[in-house]
């Protein structure tokens, strides 16, 4: 673009009003600034604008087809201004969240409920897969944030922890009693004999799990792998094994005792869920409501 762009909306304002004068007042400049500034830009595309006459001026043929791209974009700059003020003054945002679908069930959704209430003009997208998966993504800027329950990260990110969960065992009472006619009360024929259900190995819980059976010299014979803790719990419940999950998410099982917790000597370590983002992100004031939901909670 040859000239700035007040010399178009000057020209602009001129045309609206079709004289010197009025787009004086509006612009608040003298005449003859405004007279200097018009010949600036013809002279400047080298075409003639306006038609001057003592009753004021009327657009040129060239004029008038300036005049109707000017118009355009002008008009298009202020539907932006106002856009941003309703932005503003709406809180517009949006946040992109990742997130495992156990977490997402037990543990986003009572937050989210409450967040989006709050805050009815931020658009939240939910990415549901893995742990690995959701770090990869916030590593490659895909996502803003995510809701994790590893022990270690890579470097480059930010982690907030928020709250503790704890694994554990369960199954149901009859399952239990109907084992013991079987092999007895020892706890080493019941590791060996039980049908043990986990999550698959690629799972952060299962590997946590791992390590800690590992660490104590545990070891299970017979061992079901179930894609999503729902389906374990599920499964527990019509006596099928001995199901490991998130104690939380066991809580009205626990309480009504259609689950038991199974002691396999020593309980499982608590671990921490946290907020993981980018080291170099930019905080949006999204991402920033959507933290203080969980770190002030």
């Amino acid at each position: 673009m040859e000239n700035n762009l007040n010399l178009y909306y000057i020209f602009y304002t001129v045309a609206l009003h079709k004289n010197i004068s009025g787009a004086a007042k509006e612009l608040y400049i003298s005449q003859p600034a405004i007279s200097k500034a018009i010949s600036k830009l013809e002279q400047s595309l080298n075409v003639i604008l306006f038609h001057r006459s003592s009753r004021g001026v009327t657009l040129t043929m060239e004029g008038e087809l300036l005049f109707a791209q000017v118009q355009t974009a002008f008009s298009a700059i202020r539907h932006g201004e106002e856009q941003l003020k309703k932005v503003n003054e709406l809180g517009i945002s949006q946040i992109s969240i990742g997130v495992s679908i156990t977490l997402c069930k037990y543990v986003l959704l009572p937050y989210l409920q409450q967040f989006v209430k709050d805050n009815p003009h931020i658009k939240v997208t939910i990415t549901c897969h893995p742990t690995m998966e959701t770090l990869r993504d916030i590593d490659n800027s895909v996502t803003d944030i995510g809701v994790v329950g590893i022990p270690s990260l890579p470097n480059g990110l930010t982690y907030i922890p928020f709250r503790e969960i704890q694994d554990t065992f369960v199954t149901t009472d009859r399952y239990l009693e109907n084992l013991k006619i079987r092999v007895g009360n020892d706890r080493k024929a019941i590791l060996n004999n039980a049908t043990f259900m986990m999550l698959n190995k690629e799972n952060i819980s299962r590997k946590y799990v791992d390590m800690y059976l590992s660490s104590h010299q545990i070891t299970m014979d017979n061992i079901i792998e179930i894609n999503t803790m729902d389906l374990l719990i599920e499964l527990a419940k019509i006596d099928l094994g001995i199901a490991c999950v998130i104690k939380d998410f066991v809580k009205d099982e626990l309480d009504d005792h259609s689950l038991t917790e199974v002691n396999l000597g020593r309980a499982i370590p608590k671990r921490k869920l946290g907020l993981v983002y980018k080291d170099d992100t930019i905080m949006t004031d999204a991402m920033k409501k959507f933290i203080s939901y969980f770190t002030e909670s």
